[in-house]
């Protein structure tokens, strides 16, 4: 019978290796920079995709057709991943096209005449500072930007503003301007031996110019403004297109290639350059501090007092010094008497295993350089099928825990583990979702998006599920122990500082102060659209999380414990998970202070966003205080002689 138990679980973990890889080719999730350099011979055509329109203040992504610049003949979507989608790229092609190493001067692209609508909407743009995003070689467009404080520093912005707001010499209304000639700079690296090159640079600079011509508008029509022929370059923007109703804009670009020393395997090293690194260190250190003061308090507890209470206590000889204890083992009777109920704790604690297990396999992953910042989407794609995969762990944990607590009916834990929570996010997310919508940007997820992550939910997860909590209901139980009275003892009235409320508060606050410093890195990586790829750092940031979600948990519930309370379960959860109050007072914070969003359908999907990222925080760090705490109890009292 065991030979055959071992079989069943072997063909399911190889059908979970085998659904993990083929969906991986499918959406190409994994990326390793470095591998698929393309190299190009001089002349040949550099097409230039155009990326979705950006704003900080708004955080709607749009179209870029949406606005009325040049088109190309056919509009043509590039292949995109589930996690592309998901975070509204919309890559399309472009009328702009290069030939390698051959520099181009003021080529004309189209014109246009704005009629109210298309100004509207222009000024609109302009307003809540839209940036356009391109992408060549699959690189994204950047502006290099000189740092005021710091000379000879240049940092790189996303994309190019739309156009920028301003005043006439001598009047008083404010005009809105189009930056519509762009002088682009692409860096290459050339290969002397085969006389190719490598794209590792893509910039920009951007110029709002009224062009003149003489006579009548058509393709072969010489600008005034700026001309090839006679070397005339756009090299500001003192008479600028003004964007109103009837106005003519004419679009224009320049093209410059410059040889790079930067080979094609170090290109990202410019976007992914950190000038405070410092500040990642003094994180560390300052979350070190705290894993070594609880590391001292556990230890304090493991080696001194609990020793010293163990042995006293295995060393008592009468009925009546039993009866003369107090403490944590006067409660042995209680300590594993099953909570209020235990499903859903056993549902919520499968559920942090399995975030768990997405979330460590997922910065194994970033630390190995498998999920490059070059791969749009990789992340959130790999984040997406990793916690479907992880279902069979979420189904094994909740199971074998409900087995433990006595319970029989394991498909009904099963169920509830399989769509509680991913219900719960899945509601939140689809009202959010239509929000966007509403606002008509690209950021809306599409029907058949949302229909691919229904049947990644129901077709692949769920099933994943219950195949996990058929094994673990399988195994056997795990045995208390010592024995539960028949009878529950009552819990004594507790000081004011053991109050559930105020001590599952506390508990939160130190696992929240070991990650507070690097979450700024990763808001501001979200909302302001910057690049995040120091995952060393956030990998250390999450054993620090681990360790001291574990430690403050254990400590609080052995003083829990010694006041003679033995109702932990629920609330150990809760004393690590409560990092996630911590965890959205600050996301409201930021937002308050960092970010510049006016609107109030962008505020909701700030704060909508967030509650779903604070409630798979609760959900992760609460399943690890509760384990933590649930190793503690069986340690101390498997020490404990009881007669």
């Amino acid at each position: 019978m065991a030979i055959l138990r071992g079989s069943i679980e072997i063909r399911i973990l190889i059908f979970a290796c085998v659904v993990f890889f083929a969906l991986n080719v499918n959406v190409h999730s994994f990326y390793l920079p470095g591998v698929a350099p393309q190299d190009f011979q001089m002349g040949d055509a550099l097409m230039v995709k155009v990326n979705k329109l950006t704003s900080t203040k708004t955080q709607l992504p749009y179209s870029y057709y949406s606005l009325p610049y040049c088109r190309p003949e056919k509009i043509v979507d590039s292949a995109e991943n589930l996690g592309e989608v998901l975070r509204g790229d919309r890559i399309e092609n472009s009328p702009f096209v290069f030939k390698m190493r051959e520099s181009q001067m003021c080529a004309a692209v189209c014109r246009v005449k704005l009629d109210k609508k298309s100004a509207k909407a222009l000024k609109e743009k302009i307003v809540d500072e839209y940036r356009v995003n391109m992408i060549l070689d699959n690189l994204p467009l950047v502006v290099p930007v000189q740092r005021p404080d710091q000379d000879n520093v240049v940092v790189y912005q996303h994309g190019f503003h739309v156009g920028l707001k301003g005043i006439f010499v001598g009047k008083k209304e404010e005009k809105y301007f189009i930056h519509n000639h762009l002088t682009f700079t692409v860096r290459f690296h050339k290969d002397i031996e085969t006389d190719s090159s490598r794209i590792v640079g893509f910039e920009v600079k951007p110029f709002s110019v009224k062009h003149e011509y003489e006579g009548e508008w058509n393709e072969k029509t010489r600008l005034t403004t700026c001309d090839p022929h006679t070397k005339r370059a756009v090299t500001n923007s003192e008479s600028p297109q003004e964007v109103e109703e009837g106005s003519e804009i004419i679009f224009t670009y320049d093209v410059d290639f410059q040889e790079s020393e930067v080979k094609w395997a170090s290109r990202w090293d410019t976007y992914l350059l950190m000038a405070d690194d410092q500040i990642h260190w003094f994180s560390i250190v300052n979350s070190m501090m705290i894993v070594l003061f609880l590391s001292g308090m556990v230890a304090m507890i493991m080696l001194r007092t609990l020793y010293r209470d163990i042995s006293n206590y295995n060393q008592l000889e009468t009925h009546e010094e039993v009866l003369e204890e107090t403490g944590w083992k006067l409660v042995h009777g209680d300590v594993f008497r099953p909570p209020e109920n235990p499903e859903l704790l056993c549902v919520y604690a499968g559920t942090g295993v399995q975030c768990f297990g997405m979330i460590l396999v997922t910065m194994i992953f970033a630390c190995l350089g498998f999920l490059s910042p070059s791969n749009r989407g990789g992340l959130m794609t790999a984040m997406l099928l990793l916690w479907v995969l992880m279902g069979l762990l979420a189904g094994y944990a909740s199971s074998r825990l409900y087995k433990t607590l006595r319970g029989t009916e394991w498909k009904k834990i099963a169920l509830r583990t399989a769509f509680m929570f991913p219900a719960t996010v899945f509601v939140a997310f689809f009202v959010l979702n239509a929000i966007i919508w509403g606002q008509k940007s690209s950021g809306a997820v599409p029907f058949g998006t949302m229909f691919a992550l229904v049947v990644l939910w129901f077709g692949i997860s769920v099933p994943l599920v219950f195949i996990g909590s058929y094994i673990g209901f399988r195994k056997p139980a795990l045995e208390d122990p010592v024995k539960t009275n028949k009878i529950p003892r009552q819990v004594p009235i507790q000081a004011w500082y053991m109050n559930p409320i105020f001590s599952i508060l506390i508990g939160g606050i130190l696992p929240f102060g070991a990650v507070f410093i690097e979450l700024f890195f990763i808001l501001t990586s979200i909302w302001l659209h910057q690049f995040y790829y120091i995952f060393g750092f956030l990998f250390i940031v999450f054993i620090i999380l681990i360790i001291t979600c574990a430690e403050i948990t254990v400590v609080l519930c052995y003083f829990q414990l010694c006041s003679e309370d033995y109702q932990w379960w629920w609330r150990s959860y809760l004393t690590s998970g409560s990092s996630a109050v911590y965890l959205f007072l600050y996301a409201a914070f930021y937002f308050y202070t960092k970010l510049e969003i006016t609107k109030l359908v962008s505020a909701i999907l700030y704060f909508g966003y967030m509650l779903i990222v604070s409630y798979v925080f609760f959900v992760f760090t609460g399943a690890i205080g509760f384990y933590a705490c649930f190793w503690f109890t069986r340690l101390i009292y498997s020490s404990v002689k009881i007669d």
